[in-house]
């Protein structure tokens, strides 16, 4: 059979239990998940249908708009008092520099993980207490606001920076392990990615200086429709290139195949792009609600009966929840072609099953790509809102939140092939801990649990 072949059979779920593929001339077997995957429903074949249409009519509908207000905002500019030369270069620029950060990030992180994950956890909370000391300098009753939280917000991260202190061990380890042997052409596939964002960002950027330009409240009802869009567009982004990486790093842990990025990107867009819309929009979701479940249990967990029944009951509806949308479930999207929801449903029941739930839980992978995004968007904020805070005072904090969305997505994107080197790796293991190909690294983690009683 021949190489592209097999891997449209495996990318479309197909049977892959007497799959054989050519790597370093000899024939390597993927072994089939131990619990049996069905076929996708018709039900949720039509849902994933639905939902690729609706984003691709979205993406139509939002391009007809951008184009249309920076027509129009153009055209009306010196009427409205609006001065583009004061607003669009220091919000391009910062776009350009989110580029640039996102592309240091990802070098950054393949040379040295170690460092790499040291400086996210403690340049982010620096900079995001100085773009809360630029905020409180513009002055604005919206940038005192925004500039309280921001300080407060660097506090909470510095702390967050300490208590997970103990675990930069182990995640240094695995960071290293999982980017030891990168994807054939990875540099380029993320190259591309970061390059499309950027020309993204600067198309959306238009429409909104458009908006900005007539300042109606039907336009900022479209600045956020816009930001809206822009949100799910960069998670869409973000999720196809983790699944395509994340099926690329799966076959070479559980098998040591091979598999070129330009086939698995192609099957991806072929194959999956309903399941990874859809996941772009629970993921962020489940994510915000299981992270605030775990806040609130921290805070009132102990020190109200109330207060603490809430909290528990809200932490298992956020923990249900986890089951049918997870960030994990992505792997065997791309590698079996799974509907979303039933991918992040068997995914987490292997993870269990093995006892990797609470390591996967304590994992740093996450939050060091949220940090990265946070540095990058906090970085692109300073560039920006200085400039306009020099140039022309009243755009400075509207520019500044736009650049530090263009910036945290855009580092977020370039971050997307660690996540999902780290997630294959895991579900390598969840399916076969015996595999000789995969070192100790988990299984010592695993036994390290066990001696604490975790």
């Amino acid at each position: 059979m021949e190489r592209s072949g097999e891997m449209n059979a495996a990318a479309a779920g197909g049977d892959v239990q007497n799959l054989h593929i050519p790597s370093m001339n000899t024939t390597v077997k993927v072994q089939e998940s131990r619990v049996h995957i069905e076929a996708s429903t018709v039900a949720g074949r039509l849902f994933q249908r639905l939902f690729r249409v609706l984003f691709f009519v979205h993406v139509v509908l939002i391009a007809i708009l951008v184009v249309f207000l920076a027509v129009r905002g153009l055209l009306s500019a010196h009427s409205h008092h609006f001065h583009p030369k004061k607003w669009y270069p220091p919000l391009l620029t910062a776009t350009a520099c989110a580029g640039i950060v996102a592309f240091t990030w990802q070098w950054f992180t393949f040379c040295n993980p170690s460092r790499a994950l040291r400086a996210a956890f403690w340049l982010s909370p620096l900079l995001t207490c100085a773009v809360g000391v630029l905020f409180v300098l513009i002055s604005s009753a919206a940038s005192l606001s925004i500039g309280i939280i921001a300080v407060v917000l660097a506090l909470i991260l510095s702390l967050y920076a300490c208590w997970v202190n103990p675990r930069f061990d182990y995640a240094t380890k695995v960071l290293s392990v999982t980017s030891a042997s990168p994807p054939a052409k990875n540099t380029t596939l993320i190259s591309l990615s970061i390059i499309l964002s950027t020309l993204y960002s600067c198309f959306l950027v238009s429409g909104i200086g458009g908006a900005t330009a007539v300042g109606t409240v039907m336009d900022t009802s479209f600045i956020l429709v816009i930001l809206a869009s822009m949100s799910w567009s960069m998670h869409v982004m973000k999720n196809t290139l983790q699944v395509t990486v994340a099926r690329i790093k799966y076959l070479h842990f559980a098998s040591g195949a091979d598999i070129d990025s330009r086939i698995a990107l192609r099957d991806t867009i072929k194959y999956s792009m309903g399941s990874v819309i859809i996941g772009s929009v629970l993921v962020p979701i489940i994510t915000v609600i299981r992270g605030s479940a775990r806040a609130i249990s921290l805070i009132g967990g102990g020190t109200d009966e109330f207060l603490f029944s809430c909290a528990d009951c809200y932490s298992s509806v956020a923990a249900a929840l986890v089951r049918y949308g997870n960030r994990w479930g992505l792997v065997q999207v791309g590698v079996y072609n799974m509907g979303f929801v039933q991918a992040s449903m068997h995914t987490w029941e292997m993870l269990r099953r093995v006892e990797l739930e609470p390591i996967i839980d304590r994992d740093l992978t996450g939050s060091f790509c949220f940090f990265c995004g946070m540095a990058g968007g906090a970085t692109c904020t300073l560039v920006a809102g200085t400039w306009t805070f020099v140039v022309h005072r009243s755009y400075a904090t509207e520019v500044s939140i736009y650049a530090f969305l263009i910036g945290y997505f855009m580092c977020r994107i370039a971050m997307a092939w660690q996540q999902s080197c780290v997630a294959a790796y895991y579900i390598a293991y969840s399916e076969s801990p015996e595999n000789p190909r995969l070192d100790p690294t988990i299984l010592f983690r695993i036994q390290e649990f066990q001696r604490r009683g975790v």
